[in-house]
């Protein structure tokens, strides 16, 4: 019953705001103009001074385990490969293609994953988890560029080359969220110290008015994008993708999050590969298991792709996470593992 509650209360909250959302705009509180705005502001703005002010957090690079890095990345590219199979066989249409392949590797890690490694393994989980970020995001961000061009044509009437395809990396405010944010702490580490290992100049001491405006707009990303995303999602448009929201769905909080945690427990067990004990896997079950990112949906509609499925999809998904999570979280308990 603990780990059930545990779930519930890690997910309803983002159901919650998504249903207010839904309701202020169903009301005319809010009209639809303003909430593709906020989706602008969200995206270009909130979320990339969240990625900044995580990063920056991060205590230091020196003490890394190396072997959760690796093991995540390799599994985040393989989710993407078996993902881009998967929708090449699955999905006619090339506005949804770019949609579901993203919504198969790239989880909620910034938004719901760094609090729920927190709440399962506490302040080492969270450091796990913090460390993870910085190398996952920009994966997850430049992939789903990369996911959300390679099957639409360009104005022109070409396949986006490599050359635009880079530069739309390169403009992503989220990838330069957490550019900025390795930049300042790679410059943190040069620095020098006081007597007592303190830093003489830190961003979040000697210049906190700067550091306090955006971590402000950092900490209204979450709730804002999860009340934008219901503002602009429509309940009648399930009918016409039931398809595509069962099979990204499905992938997501199912099929991703089993194979990457149990590829793990049996590597672990079984073989000299990697090592992870009872600390890591807060971090894998916040990584793997978390529903598709919020700003996914934002990412898509400014990006020409289908942001109605993609709102579809970031919903569905989070709605199904509270059972898988509780389900993970229940099994590695059993095994002693959590």
């Amino acid at each position: 019953m603990d780990t059930l509650l545990f779930a519930l209360n890690a997910i309803l909250p983002i159901i919650l705001l998504i249903l207010l959302g839904y309701l202020l705009k169903k009301k005319k509180f809010l009209t639809e103009d303003w909430f593709k705005k906020g989706n602008k502001l969200i995206f270009r703005v909130c979320l990339p001074c969240l990625l900044f002010t995580n990063v920056y957090n991060i205590e230091s690079f020196t003490d890394i385990n190396w072997s959760v890095v690796v093991y995540s990345e390799i599994v985040i590219f393989a989710a993407f490969f078996i993902g881009l199979v998967l929708v090449r066989l699955t999905v006619p249409d090339n506005r949804q293609k770019g949609v579901i392949l993203q919504c198969v590797f790239r989880s909620n890690f910034a938004i719901i994953g760094l609090p729920l490694a927190e709440s399962l393994g506490g302040p080492e989980g969270k450091g796990i988890a913090a460390v993870l970020s910085a190398f996952s995001i920009p994966t997850f961000n430049i992939l789903a560029v990369i996911a959300l061009t390679m099957f639409l044509d360009s104005k022109d009437g070409h396949r986006a080359n490599l050359k635009e395809v880079l530069v739309k990396i390169a403009k992503n405010p989220l990838i330069i969220g957490v550019v900025c944010g390795l930049i300042v702490l790679g410059v943190r580490s040069f620095l020098p110290v006081n007597t007592d290992g303190s830093l003489v100049f830190t961003l979040s001491g000697s210049l906190k008015f700067i550091y306090d405006a955006v971590n402000s707009l950092g900490k209204i990303s979450s709730p804002l994008a999860l009340v934008i995303l219901g503002g602009l999602f429509d309940f009648a448009a399930v009918k016409g993708m039931l398809q595509e929201i069962i099979i990204g769905t499905a992938a997501r909080v199912a099929a991703v999050p089993l194979t990457a945690i149990g590829l793990a427990v049996l590597l672990s067990k079984y073989t000299d590969l990697i090592a992870f004990d009872a600390s890591v896997y807060p971090a894998l079950i916040a990584l793997f298991g978390s529903p598709v990112a919020v700003s996914s949906a934002i990412m898509a509609q400014e990006m020409d792709n289908d942001g109605v499925l993609a709102g579809q999809l970031v919903v569905w998904t989070s709605i199904a996470s509270i059972f898988t999570i509780f389900l993970a979280v229940f099994l590695l308990r059993t095994i002693g593992l959590l």
